[in-house]
């Protein structure tokens, strides 16, 4: 029962909710036990030949009375208990969706996709039933349970009562083995399911890549194994739950045996009436329920406990990138400094940046170039704090970037990153994401900067076509300069292009870059490349080599220094010219 000791600050929380839900359930419970002792009355009045249709009708009416209560109170405790724990699911779930929104990337490298929507769907579901079908079935089953054995014991025959309780040990005995293994099984059943759902999210988002590579049968082999191996984790938590009412139905089936035998025996012995014997049976039956409803509780239990210490595992992760500290609200200008000693993902990492100092001013571009996996990239989270730098310092106006509040820093930064994720949305509200408010003409202005206009208006719905899940309907350049139209669309002082002119051609890189430096005179862009053409007319150059940085200047002084820059960007005229003339060629 410690899922209920976990949950107890939010029992707290609506204790008026639950107070009088359970209250009305303990009436009910009461109530539950008056038609039993009527039945008893009316038979001892037929055995007696004493039952007239005055007696008859008055306790019919009582009986009547006693339903329309019932029903009534019955209303009451569902809205009260089932209304609370489906409000705790909302809770949770937005607790869960805010602490996710809140976790930096490190984070979701750890954690897969399907295994974080499976805590927010069938975890936070099990926890629902467990603050309300498992309150309901723990205070029916003692009230209910309770109230029952008291009457029989205190109104019919205590030795009876006490007879019948002989086999109830065994079932507390074995419910309790069952639940606790049943708390083993469900968790694993929880996994193969995370599992799962991790599979189907990954196999829809790469399915153009699957059906290219002709792996559609492997893919779906794969997946059949992963909803087997599900279906082997429930079935083996269905094998545990499907012993629970055998056994609960045995133990009260040999209570009902006992009752029968020394009943009859009481009454021949004048020890009890007819009428006190059929109630006694009665109250048996009543007591089915409790203890169906305790067996089930641990079954409901089991599952909430093993689904809360998930949850509560991911809640209590803390959140290594926060503005709490933070005491500047205004919005930086661009003005950027770099003092870097060493930065490293992880404590187990060789440094991926090491001794990185240059400074950009307000109005200037700078290009960062150099190999794949030379840093480039992480230079860019630092500034955005997707990470902080422990060992250095990223200065934004000559403040630290910790100083600034989240709003005002990532305001400030509009970012085009090297995965273009667009939502399954219009093409409009995609460039609007940043901006909801934006006019068409905004959308539009930003559109043709990012040379993305005519490609839309060529579309049968123009602005209004729907992109699909992940951008599906369009091409690489086309996502990647909707990318950029929807950064362009908030005017940041500082505009950062992750590589993300690689899959358009030449001709539209130069437009882009030209109406870029038309129309951000006096504010700051960082461009990562690895065509050197998109970073040419960058004030500052940095070339990086596993995280250092090897060469800076502007394209001029690094021609001249003849090292990694010069010779790349030798190579890649050399390969323009080579396939110009094979195009003149062909044509």
């Amino acid at each position: 029962m410690k899922v209920f000791i976990d949950l107890w600050w939010y029992f707290k929380k609506e204790r008026r909710k639950y107070g009088l839900g359970i209250l009305t359930l303990m009436v009910v419970s009461f109530l539950s036990l008056l038609p039993p002792y009527i039945v008893g009355v009316i038979v001892d009045h037929i055995e007696k030949n004493t039952l007239t249709r005055e007696i008859l009708m008055q306790w019919m009416l009582i009986l009547l009375l006693i339903g329309i209560c019932t029903y009534i109170l019955r209303y009451i405790w569902r809205i009260m208990i089932f209304g609370a724990s489906i409000r705790l699911a909302r809770l949770l779930r937005n607790q869960l969706y805010e602490h996710f929104t809140n976790m930096s990337r490190r984070f979701y490298q750890k954690r897969r996709t399907g295994d974080l929507m499976a805590h927010s769907t069938n975890d936070i579901k099990a926890i629902e039933q467990t603050a309300g079908a498992g309150v309901l079935t723990l205070v029916d089953s003692l009230t209910m349970g309770g109230f029952v054995i008291i009457t029989m014991a205190a109104t019919i025959s205590w030795k009876l009562t006490l007879i019948c309780l002989i086999p109830m040990p065994f079932m507390a005995l074995s419910t309790s083995y069952y639940g606790s293994l049943l708390h083993k099984r469900f968790a694993g059943a929880q996994a193969a399911f995370s599992e799962l759902n991790d599979k189907v999210q990954e196999s829809m988002t790469g399915i153009r890549v699957t059906k290219a590579f002709g792996h559609e049968e492997a893919d779906v082999e794969s997946f059949k194994k992963k909803s087997n191996h599900v279906v082997e984790k429930n079935v083996a938590v269905a094998r545990v739950d499907a012993l629970f009412d055998p056994t609960i139905s045995l133990i009260v089936g040999i209570s009902f045996f006992l009752a029968v035998v020394f009943g009859a025996r009481y009454v021949i012995a004048d020890e009890m009436t007819i009428g006190q014997l059929t109630s006694f049976t009665i109250y048996l039956g009543l007591l089915i329920w409790p203890m169906l409803a305790f067996g089930w509780l641990f079954n409901i239990v089991e599952r909430g406990r093993a689904s809360y210490g998930r949850v509560s595992s991911i809640l209590s992760e803390k959140i290594e990138i926060s503005d709490s500290d933070a005491n500047h609200s205004q919005m930086p200008e661009g003005n950027i400094s770099y003092d870097i000693n060493s930065f490293k993902y992880s404590e187990e990492e060789m440094n991926t940046l090491e001794k990185i100092q240059f400074t950009i001013d307000k109005g200037q571009t700078l290009g960062i170039v150099g190999k794949t996996g030379s840093g480039k990239t992480t230079l860019l989270k630092l500034l955005m704090r997707e990470f902080d730098v422990v060992d250095g310092e990223v200065r934004l106006d000559n403040r630290s970037v910790k100083e600034y509040e989240f709003d005002a820093l990532r305001t400030a930064i509009g970012y085009v990153p090297q995965d273009h994720f667009l939502f399954s949305a219009t093409i409009a509200d995609n460039i609007a994401f940043a901006k909801p408010q934006a006019s068409i003409n905004e959308i539009i202005e930003v559109s043709k900067l990012a040379s993305i206009h005519d490609d839309i208006v060529r579309f049968p719905d123009g602005y209004e076509t729907i992109v699909g899940e992940r951008g599906v309907t369009l091409s690489g350049g086309q996502k990647q300069r909707v990318s950029i139209a929807r950064a362009l669309i908030l005017d940041p002082e500082i505009l950062i292009l992750d590589d993300s002119l690689s899959a358009v051609d030449a001709k539209t890189e130069e437009q882009i870059l030209h109406a870029l430096r038309h129309e951000r005179k006096n504010k700051t862009t960082i461009i990562t490349a690895h065509r050197l053409s998109a970073i040419k007319h960058a004030d500052l150059i940095i070339v990086l080599d596993e995280g250092k940085i090897i060469e800076q200047g502007n394209h001029d002084i690094l021609m001249k220094q003849n090292g990694w820059y010069r010779k790349m960007y030798d190579h890649q005229q050399l390969e323009s010219l080579v396939q110009q003339g094979g195009d003149n060629h062909a044509t």
